[in-house]
């Protein structure tokens, strides 16, 4: 299937690994040229090394910094020509007990997963309605449908997004002139964010991370978790023109995982 994206740009956060890669490389495997940023410069050049030889028919571009703050967003947005695409990623808080979260805590995790991309679209959603294409996806988690007890600055934060995006999604101004914006929610994939998030619970159950992986593993329909490509699959189909009707939506990919009818 030819998606129509080809030749448009796309500003994808948090790009050097796992599933915000995943998203740039299918979005570049589409024609889309793409501007990647993550803070680990050495990582991300790497990455953006490597979209190039594989599609070396778009333009890639790496900018290092904090997307999280004024400068790093500044900075990824004055890099890209026109932002036809964007992909809101960023690193989720680390888990814990709310007992232990200050005020300081639950402001970065605000910062980052909910004003952040807010901020981005803020910054791009009327220029694309104005050119009659947008597409926005936010990266949230599985946790907003079922939420989990040990990540609560993260169910907070993308919940409070997810929130927001409703309301945005329905703009008549936006939808009416092509531009959607989505949430992709996922549930296990095999990414470094996991195995961090793992290792934390093997250190405390005093058993491995691969046992504990494993042990989550078969509670999945799927019986296996996720890969980031595709997730990356998912996210530039979401990005087509065949999704045009698409907006405002909440879509889980987890394997089967969620036990809910809705």
């Amino acid at each position: 299937m030819d998606l129509g994206i080809a030749g448009r740009w796309a500003l994808v956060c948090a790009a050097s690994k796992g599933l915000g890669k995943g998203c740039a490389m299918a979005l570049a495997g589409e024609g889309v040229n793409v501007v990647v940023t993550a803070r680990g410069a050495e990582t991300l050049n790497a990455t953006a090394a490597e979209i190039r030889a594989a599609f070396p028919g778009v333009q890639v571009v790496a900018v290092a910094g904090d997307i999280t703050t004024p400068e790093g967003r500044a900075a990824a947005l004055a890099a890209c020509p026109q932002v036809d695409i964007l992909v809101n990623n960023a690193g989720g808080p680390t888990p814990g007990d709310f007992r232990d979260w200050d005020r300081e805590a639950w402001i970065k995790a605000v910062d980052a997963n909910m004003l952040t991309p807010i901020e981005l679209m803020k910054a791009t959603v009327d220029a694309m309605a104005a050119r009659g294409f947008g597409r926005v996806v936010n990266i949230t988690s599985g946790a907003v449908k079922a939420p989990i007890d040990t990540l609560g600055l993260s169910n907070g934060a993308r919940s409070g997004l997810t929130g927001f995006v409703a309301g945005l999604a329905r703009q008549p101004k936006l939808a009416a002139a092509n531009v959607t914006i989505n949430n992709l929610l996922p549930g296990w994939f095999d990414t470094d964010r996991i195995r961090t998030t793992m290792q934390a619970a093997a250190t405390k159950s005093g058993q491995s991370v691969e046992a504990m992986i494993d042990k989550r593993r078969v509670a999945i329909p799927a019986q296996r978790m996720g890969t980031a490509d595709e997730f990356g699959a998912l996210c530039a189909f979401l990005c087509s023109r065949h999704a045009a009707y698409l907006t405002g939506q909440n879509i889980l990919l987890d394997g089967g995982a969620y036990p809910g009818t809705f």
